[in-house]
């Protein structure tokens, strides 16, 4: 996992409308960027709902909202439709910013070990500095923790 202090590494992706992002778009804003494993899930979807729901006081705080995680453009664009959200979700299906984020790990559930997303938060200020980094957040508080992070 990155440190709190670190500088956050910049990437390239594009979300469900096709539009490309890249983290040093955003310098001059704080920037919560997290990471999650699949669209369509029901955590993944809680998440997704509470962050769309506080997305005005994020704005509010000079912080946008990217969310990330390996499904396909099309699964992001039916997410994204089906629940209404105002934030881009960005694919990466290369999994190279989720290596770079180190949020790609050896996770087990009901005994079996497998490779997958381990949900995690960053929040990264103005200047592309980690200001706060949680993994293995809970679904339902993660949105409002995030908000209060950035006080």
């Amino acid at each position: 996992m990155l440190q709190i202090g670190q500088i956050a590494p910049d990437f390239k992706l594009v979300d469900q409308n096709g539009k490309e992002h890249k983290l040093s778009d955003y310098r001059g804003k704080k920037v919560v960027l997290y990471f999650y494993p699949k669209d369509n899930t029901p955590g993944c979807s809680k998440q997704a709902c509470g962050f769309n729901e506080l997305h005005n006081s994020f704005v509010e705080k000079n912080a946008v909202v990217l969310g990330v995680s390996k499904d396909s453009l099309t699964s992001h664009e039916r997410f994204s439709n089906k629940y209404s959200l105002s934030f881009p979700i960005l694919s990466d299906e290369s999994l190279e910013v989720c290596n770079l984020y180190d949020v790609y790990k050896e996770k087990k559930n009901y005994g079996k070990t497998y490779m997958g997303i381990v949900r995690t938060t960053y929040v990264i200020d103005e200047n592309g500095i980690i200001i706060s980094a949680k993994e293995k957040v809970s679904t339902s508080a993660n949105p409002a923790e995030t908000l209060e992070a950035l006080e």
